[in-house]
């Protein structure tokens, strides 16, 4: 999509929901695990708020992310949604909603092999976090 830069964040987000939510999907399929259940309250540990909202702050740690690719989790963040999920904070939620924007954008870009690099470090963060 040539103008994807143009999309409001929350469009993007949007679509990076659905995108890494499929590719969190496929990950816990090819791992092995095939109880839907199972599955189910695997993939919540990926695609939760605080998740995201982690790795989100350790890409801006580590200095991961291109000028570009920081200014579009920065519109993401202040992206204004009108509500947050109860389960949540709203410092959780706008960081994830930054992750999101920010997967969207590759997507809709076409830099699939940057958004996989970033999905497989995501996965790594998280479940460094979980152990």
């Amino acid at each position: 999509m040539e103008n994807a830069k143009q999309l409001k964040s929350l469009a993007l987000a949007y679509m990076g929901d659905a995108v890494y939510e499929t590719q969190i999907r496929q990950y816990l399929l090819e791992k092995g695990n095939v109880r839907v259940h199972e599955l189910h309250q695997l993939a919540v540990q990926y695609v939760k708020a605080y998740a995201q909202a982690k790795v989100v702050q350790s890409w801006l740690d580590a200095g991961v992310l291109t000028e570009g690719e920081e200014a579009i989790v920065r519109r993401g963040r202040n992206a204004k949604s009108g509500s947050v999920p109860k389960n949540t904070s709203v410092q959780a939620y706008r960081h994830s909603t930054a992750f999101e924007a920010l997967l969207g954008y590759l997507y809709l870009d076409g830099q699939t092999e940057r958004l996989d690099e970033l999905i497989q470090q995501a996965i790594t963060i998280i479940e460094k976090g979980e152990e």
